[in-house]
Parts: C-alpha cells; sequence; structure tokens
C-alpha cells in the first residue's frame, strides 16, 4: 500500500492549529460533496478529505501518524507499518472509524488508514475487557442517525452489517453478539461521524448560513439543507451576523427531537465587473466608511 500525507490532502502545513485544519476540512468537503460537486473524481477527493480529517482531528491519532511521519516516509512511497507501531504510547488500535459504505456523508477508508487504526497492536491495558470480548467505536453518518439503516464495518478482514437503531446517541453501545475474539461479543461504542455541513449539539444541529449583506438588511427567503432535506428559511430584514434561527424538530430524532440552529454568516462578494465595483462606491457613498 501508498502512504499517505494527510496534511498535503487537506493543504495544511504539519504545524496547523486544530481549528485551521477543520476549516480546511469544511471548505474542501463543501467543495467537493458528492451532492453539489460536478468536478470528475469529486466523490474519491470527498473521501480521501474525510480520511484526513479523521486522522488528525483525534490527537492520539494524529499524534501517532506524526510519529511516524517523522520516520521519512513520502507520498506514494510503499508502506508497511511497523511491527511496534504505537507500543508504548497507550493508544487503542483496536478502533473502528465508520465505514459506512453508502449513504451521503459515508466513506470506506483505505488500507493504509486501517492499517494503522483500526488492528490491535501492542499489549492489552489495564480495564481492557474480558478475553473473548471485543470492545471498538463505531463513526455513524449523521444521515444514518437521523434516519436509521446500516453501516457496513471491518474487523480483521471480515465484513459485518450492523443497524444503526433512529437516533442513536454517542456512547451507545452496540452489542453483536459472537463476533468479537474467539467467539466472544463485539461491544461497538457510538460516536458521530465528521461532516462537512453540520455540528452536533445534543440533539440539536448546528449550520452556519452564509447570507449577502442585502439579504441581512432587506430579508430574503433562502433554501437550507437539513438532515431531512432542504427546506426554505425566511431571514428576516435587519438581521445582524450571528443571529440564529431555529428550525424546530429539524434535529436528530428523540423524545423531544432535536432543532436545527441556523447562525447567519454576513459575507461580502467580491467585485469582479466594474458596475459591481461602482455599487460598492455607492454603498459606501450610502453608509460612510465607518464600521458601527
Amino acid at each position: 500500500m501508498e502512504f499517505k500525507d494527510y496534511y498535503a490532502i487537506l493543504g495544511v502545513e504539519p504545524s496547523a492549529g486544530d481549528a485551521e485544519i477543520k476549516t480546511a476540512y469544511r471548505r474542501l468537503a463543501r467543495k467537493y460533496h458528492p451532492d453539489v460537486s460536478k468536478e470528475a473524481g469529486a466523490e474519491e477527493k470527498f473521501k480521501a478529505i474525510n480520511e484526513a480529517y479523521e486522522a488528525l482531528r483525534d490527537p492520539q491519532k494524529r499524534k501517532a501518524y506524526d510519529q511516524l511521519r517523522a520516520q521519512g516516509y513520502r507520498p506514494g512511497e510503499e508502506f508497511r507499518p511497523p511491527p511496534d507501531f504505537g507500543g508504548g504510547y497507550g493508544f487503542d488500535f483496536n478502533e473502528i472509524f465508520g465505514n459506512a459504505g453508502t449513504g451521503t456523508g459515508g466513506a470506506g477508508f483505505s488500507d493504509f488508514f486501517e492499517s494503522l487504526f483500526t488492528k490491535q497492536r501492542g499489549s492489552a491495558r489495564p480495564g481492557t475487557p474480558p478475553r473473548g470480548d471485543t470492545r471498538a467505536k463505531l463513526a455513524v453518518p449523521l444521515e444514518t442517525v437521523y434516519q436509521g439503516g446500516h453501516v457496513r464495518i471491518t474487523l480483521n478482514g471480515r465484513q459485518l452489517e450492523v443497524r444503526i437503531p433512529k437516533g442513536i446517541r454517542v456512547g451507545q453501545v452496540i452489542r453483536l453478539t459472537g463476533q468479537g475474539s474467539n467467539g466472544g461479543n463485539l461491544l461497538l461504542e457510538i460516536e458521530y461521524q465528521s461532516h462537512p455541513r453540520f455540528e452536533v449539539d445534543g440533539r440539536n444541529i448546528l449550520y452556519t448560513l452564509p447570507v449577502m449583506p442585502w439579504q441581512a438588511a432587506l430579508g430574503a427567503t433562502q433554501s437550507i439543507p437539513t438532515l431531512g432535506g432542504a427546506v426554505d428559511v425566511k431571514i428576516p430584514a435587519d438581521s445582524d451576523a450571528g443571529r440564529k434561527l431555529r428550525l424546530r424538530g429539524r434535529g436528530l430524532p428523540g423524545d423531544p427531537a432535536g432543532d436545527q440552529i441556523v447562525e447567519l454568516e454576513i459575507v461580502a462578494p467580491q467585485a469582479m465587473t466594474e458596475a459591481q465595483r461602482n455599487a460598492y462606491r455607492e454603498m459606501a457613498k450610502a453608509f460612510g466608511d465607518t464600521a458601527i
């Protein structure tokens, strides 16, 4: 298999902070999301971006990857993980990270990723499950959490299909009887897969909506994505940046269901023509150059 440079895939330096990595991921994921991108190879690029972010957003996985990268591996070079990779660092490499084969946001990760993060390496640590049971984490796409469904995972060369109940919560455990080591149970602890558009706060879904200055000032109606499909949202006149609109019941299922919180972000489009620059000059005359 080939070594992957996850920093290059996201277009950031190895010294980049968490916020910079997250910003780069969201920008690229929006650009190459299969639902909106018309570019050739967008789906494969989207999968690569998701994989890179999964490797770098978690401090333990990033530390392990940086340790490996420091050994001089370069993108495209033939790679085999060292036998003692992760040894002595306290990492748990018996984790599974969302090998969902279908659905928006689903992405099976590469052999390179799985060779680093889905195989058990090193000695057992205090607090591990009894012999025969296997405990792992399963990252589930938000769309699957919203509507329920199935995801496929790979464990020790076997493919398993896992049923995901609608509205499952982070930290809940799915038990697959007899699918663990030596005929024991496989215990899958749920976490949510990162999403290019949404963030999660409890059962609420958070979404940032870019609006033009005139839309914020005069009001407008705009179509926005939700986990249940696109809906029209009315932007009230005289809205400020940071104003939050609540779409009740549009969050994750539950009793009660969560809401989708839409935060307005006012953006100024780039002036591409002389007419557009003149329009900005007229705005400057009308409003003055002093920010409020």
